[in-house]
């Protein structure tokens, strides 16, 4: 069953071509299909068009399709080209004349964007909380570890101090800019596109607010070649905010790979989160994370994978806007993955607390032991060339005092200052 049903038989090799695996990526969308369909039919209710009785039957029959859904019992077969003609058809075979009343005022890019936006505003609430419970768990493990001292690198080379506290809350830090992200993302897909019809309005008098109201979006997309124009616009919007959750999830997951190399040995996680080889039987492998960066570097692609499809396209809808989702739904499902996977792991990550222990890491005191120069007097300069030429003769021997100052700690009032941001970011 198509809706643009006309009485003739299309190609079966177009068919197939142009439903793509469609169906099986509207599985994703059928329950907002339905709720979409309910708003729709109360409106048209609302404004004449569905008596009472008719508004009845197609309630009572759209809850009992979306419980369906709910129970895993919902199918699209192939006789059906999408989760749209499937919800229409179970409605007319239950309902007769009545079913075929509720595509009254609307077209299937409406729909398509009606369910595009509902899914993608419950996947972001999803994707931010996934990501403030990895906050919390950094935040924690910060607090725990700020005075466990962590070498700090710049071109791979021995820096100076910094701590597992830093290390911790630099990456929760940086996740309150995902939230940023996502908000801004979420503002952009909580606009109600339905009204819009084919990209051109309906004839018909139909309330769009009643319908904003209905399914609880902020406001709508008041002009309806805008709310087309949203098609394209409104998954890159999503995909920038998955890619920025990624970025620093692809960086943090490199940084425990190297981490947990026997070059470096800072961190190590229990046997039972490793993997290991066929042939190496000391080996413990960091797969978890290794996955996570790649996966996370692919979502990373996503944006201008959009960008590409949608580019160049004119005003109005165009069939190059279906393959949007092809790569979409998958990554909203990778990305909670990789943040699940990251907070399980990370509850049982193990630090190791004497690593600047090994003389070679003496070095990154070399700009304390210039600073306490500078601070009895000796001008910057010169005391750059003292430490430096000790450094060179092998004369350099840093004060250990200084390995519990300030430099590479994070304190308590930090700690807080950050919890702030990211309670303000989900206000």
């Amino acid at each position: 069953m198509k809706l643009w049903d006309k009485g003739y038989s299309t190609d079966k090799k177009i068919d197939i071509f142009t439903v793509g695996n469609d169906r099986e990526l509207d599985l994703v969308l059928a329950k907002y299909d339905v709720i979409g369909s309910l708003a729709h039919a109360k409106m048209l209710h609302k404004i004449g068009l569905l008596s009472k009785e008719e508004i009845d039957s197609i309630i009572k029959e759209l809850e009992n399709i979306l419980q369906s859904i709910k129970k895993g019992e919902f199918t699209i077969e192939d006789s059906f080209e999408d989760v749209h003609s499937k919800v229409e058809h179970l409605l007319t075979e239950k309902l007769g004349d009545t079913g075929k009343k509720i595509h009254t005022a609307r077209s299937r890019n409406d729909q398509v964007l009606v369910d595009v936006h509902l899914y993608l505003k419950d996947e972001l609430t999803e994707i931010k909380a996934h990501t403030k419970e990895l906050f919390d768990l950094l935040i924690e493990l910060s607090a725990k570890n700020k005075e466990v001292l962590l070498p700090g690198y710049t071109h791979f080379q021995v820096a100076m101090p910094s701590s597992f506290g830093m290390w911790f809350s630099a990456y929760a830090e940086s996740l309150i800019d995902d939230v940023y992200f996502i908000n801004a993302a979420f503002k952009v897909v909580d606009q109600n596109p339905l009204g819009s019809a084919a990209g051109y309005g309906s004839s018909f008098p139909t309330d769009r607010e009643d319908t904003t109201k209905t399914m609880g979006f902020e406001t709508l997309k008041y002009n309806s070649v805008a709310a087309q124009m949203s098609r394209g616009k409104t998954e890159k919007s999503v995909a920038f905010a998955m890619s920025s959750v990624a970025g620093t999830l692809s960086k943090f997951a490199y940084d425990i790979c190297l981490y947990m190399s026997q070059n470096f040995g800072f961190v190590s996680f229990p046997d039972e989160l490793t993997t290991g080889s066929s042939i190496m039987p000391h080996k413990k492998n960091p797969d978890v994370f290794e996955l996570i960066r790649g996966k996370c570097n692919k979502i990373q692609a996503l944006p201008f994978e959009l960008t590409m499809i949608s580019n160049n396209l004119p005003s109005g809808y165009h069939r190059d806007l279906q393959l949007l989702k092809e790569g979409l739904l998958p990554a909203i499902q990778t990305l909670k993955s990789c943040l699940e996977m990251f907070t399980y792991s990370l509850q049982n990550i193990r630090i190791n607390k004497n690593i600047l222990d090994d003389k070679k890491y003496d070095y990154l005191f070399s700009v304390e032991e210039v600073n306490e120069l500078v601070q009895n007097g000796t001008p910057f300069r010169d005391a750059y060339k003292i430490v430096g030429g000790n450094i060179e003769k092998g004369n350099f021997k840093p004060n250990k005092d200084i390995k519990h100052t300030h430099i590479g700690s994070i304190g308590n009032l930090a700690l807080k200052e950050i919890q702030e941001k990211m309670d303000n970011a989900f206000k």
